[in-house]
């Protein structure tokens, strides 16, 4: 097959050194993340995604459920109400303990999580420290504390707890109106149902249920695009397993996720596991490691893999005087499974594959290229189709590809700028390739292909295009 020359890539691609302010320019720029409520001045710390960006949410999405529930024998899926009885979370412990230290500026009205402020700004660490003993900081050092806002000192009011779950009323009438919160995470809707799943299905212990779904935080500080937003969707995993084998279990996914991570070309050197402090550690948990991912802004949790014990299970059954006990036939006896948990945010997920994948060829010249190095399984879209020109047929050619190739493939016919602008664009999707149809396809059906990493360029038959397409799609 004839190979066409292209243009020397002798720049190594590398991230912007602003790269989270070029990733939401690009973000806005392009149809993936748009501000919330935009036409009314914005909703803080709200989003909504583009044509673009829920393209690649949805093929996330996908190759989790591919890998974490198709392609496995002991995981099954759920998918759970939003808002739960409010008996949920006093077993769970949520409305007891769902807390954050909230404090005010009298003067400009700045409102900060206090343990934050105490740690980022003053270095002292909060973790051992009730509500109470972060009052008492705040007295005594009250003079010597300013607002980072306004810069005033001796502002801040006294600290008091905020509680994370939004709440809200169910009913027709008010003297009928039952308090209902949105849940804050995913994970109890899955063991609320961990009897109708095994009484339903052929699971058995060790097994896992699977949930994508919403989840809501009242966070007090909500920041750095979408990273930590107060309407997040998560991608969670809860695995029942037989109590005394859960440090093998642990183990194992830990290192599954790390796998499936590095599956999707995130870079390891970006990556990293955090072991928590028994003094971090969660109440109900004997075990939790965070993989942590090098954000723009520095390294930030991504997932987090818990060993939670029997705790949910104990609680739910001791609340709801339901027996959740699992009898295991292969070892006659009955137990309360331990559990496993590994927790996703699909929005972080989002936002480190596009700083990841994020390049910068030959900066600040004229021949500056951005694009998005996607794994193509992620891409949004899968490849680019245009005419040369509107006339001469040519564009009912191409037109007549896109008919074909949307049937399986995502796909955008642009006939709109010049050749180079619609590569720019695609480029800047992640697209991995582009169908050109020339005056030439005319005499010879073929089309050139080009290629996004390293601007190779070929000419294939048109009758090959969706070969083509499934054949180097299927290698990422």
């Amino acid at each position: 097959m004839k190979t066409e020359d292209s243009p020397s890539n002798k720049t190594k691609p590398f991230k912007a050194e602003d790269s989270l302010k070029d990733i939401v320019a690009l973000s806005k720029r392009r149809g993936f993340v748009f501000p919330g409520s935009d036409i009314y001045g914005g909703l803080a710390n709200t989003f909504d995604y583009g044509p673009y960006g829920v393209e690649l949410l949805r093929n996330i999405k996908n190759e989790w459920w591919r890998t974490f529930v198709h392609s496995r024998d002991d995981i099954v899926g759920l998918d759970s109400s939003i808002m739960l009885h409010s008996a949920v979370w006093e077993a769970s412990g949520h409305l007891k303990s769902f807390n954050d230290p909230l404090i005010d500026c009298k003067n400009c009205r700045a409102r900060l999580r206090a343990d934050q402020y105490l740690e980022e700004k003053h270095k002292i660490s909060t973790i051992d420290f009730d509500l109470e003993q972060i009052k008492e900081i705040f007295r005594q050092k009250a003079s010597e504390f300013s607002c980072p806002q306004c810069g005033n000192k001796n502002t801040f009011t006294e600290p008091r707890q905020f509680n994370l779950m939004f709440a809200t009323k169910m009913g027709s009438l008010k003297d009928t109106e039952e308090m209902v919160y949105l849940r804050p995470e995913t994970a109890q809707g899955i063991f609320i149902n961990f009897r109708n799943i095994v009484d339903s299905s052929r699971v058995k212990v060790p097994f896992g249920i699977a949930q994508i779904g919403k989840s809501f935080r009242n966070e007090i500080i909500a920041r750095q695009f979408v990273f930590r937003t107060r309407e997040f969707e998560q991608l969670e995993l809860e695995f029942f397993c037989v109590p005394g084998s859960q440090k093998e279990w642990f183990d194992y996914w830990l290192d599954f996720c790390s796998q499936w991570l590095y599956s999707l070309g995130i870079s390891k050197e970006n990556l990293r596991s955090r072991q928590h402090e028994t003094k971090e550690l969660s109440f109900y948990s004997d075990n939790t490691v965070d993989i942590e991912y090098n954000f723009p802004f520095g390294w930030g949790e991504l997932w987090g893999i818990a060993s939670r014990t029997d705790y949910d299970l104990k609680q739910h059954s001791k609340h709801s005087k339901k027996n959740l006990m699992y009898f295991d036939a292969a070892r006659n006896e009955s137990y309360l499974p331990y559990v496993i948990e590994p927790a996703l945010g699909l929005n972080r997920l989002f936002l480190c594959i596009l700083a990841d994948s994020y390049r910068i060829e030959k900066p600040n010249t004229k021949e500056q290229r951005i694009y998005l190095k996607l794994d193509s399984r992620l891409a949004p879209i899968k490849a680019g189709i245009f005419p040369l020109q509107k006339k001469d047929g040519l564009l009912e050619i191409a037109q007549k590809i896109y008919k074909e190739l949307a049937k399986n493939f995502t796909v955008d016919l642009d006939q709109n700028g010049s050749i180079g602008k619609r590569y720019y664009r695609q480029d800047e999707l992640g697209t991995p390739f582009c169908f050109t149809v020339d005056y030439q396809s005319k005499t010879d059906n073929t089309l050139t292909v080009r290629y996004r990493d390293d601007l190779r360029q070929e000419r294939i038959n048109i009758d090959r295009v969706s070969d083509f397409l499934r054949d180097n799609l299927a290698n990422g």
